[in-house]
């Protein structure tokens, strides 16, 4: 993997969790197609790689459009964290882009900023061994308007105490690095999505 990577230091630097630092999108992906088979729907590839990054919920709401179906948001959205959950053991790290994290831990502030709910994602750095290297850790239960909104990327370098003209950003997913745009950041966008799935 060559990641485009500017020169220049930063304060601070935000990192995505899944598909950036954890090659998670596969049991994602498992978890929302069991899911949508329990409820009379269907979830695609395509789908999962077009929306990464997107609130769970938001998800739900475009599949009951598309597919005509009257989903609880809430509950389907219990039902796909509960398969990923049972699939969590197997996340990988993205060894390139976690290298790069404990490098930049050593001089600056580092923070996660994903669009996945808290459980999810400190379950995701726990099992890589990462929950102790980000002080920072921002989650959809802390904003209100996920990816791309910019507000998880400014909530993290509010917390970080860095300004945001001073933050790079590393996120795999379009709405994740529009989100950086939107906030004022440097971003690197890192290709977890299959070749035919990307640009989408």
């Amino acid at each position: 993997m060559k990641l485009a990577i500017p020169e220049l230091p930063f304060a601070g630097y935000i990192f995505d969790c899944d598909g950036t630092l954890a090659d998670s999108m596969p049991q994602h992906f498992a978890a929302w197609e069991e899911t949508m088979k329990e409820v009379g729907g269907y979830f695609t590839e395509e789908m999962h790689y077009r929306w990464g990054g997107m609130p769970n919920a938001a998800i739900v709401e475009k599949l009951n459009e598309m597919q005509g179906l009257k989903l609880d948001p809430e509950d389907v959205v219990k039902r796909k964290h509960r398969h990923y959950l049972e699939r969590v053991e197997g996340v990988k790290p993205i060894a390139e882009v976690v290298e790069l994290a404990r490098k930049y831990a050593e001089t600056a502030k580092v923070a996660v900023a994903s669009g996945g709910r808290r459980v999810l994602v400190e379950r995701t750095l726990g099992v890589l061994g990462l929950l102790d290297l980000f002080p920072v850790i921002v989650t959809a239960d802390d904003y209100r308007e996920g990816k791309p909104n910019p507000e998880p990327f400014l909530l993290a370098a509010t917390k970080m105490g860095v300004a945001p003209g001073d933050c790079l950003v590393f996120d795999d997913g379009e709405t994740g690095i529009e989100a950086a745009r939107r906030a004022g950041m440097s971003s690197v966008q890192v290709p977890s999505a299959p070749e035919e799935f990307r640009n989408l």
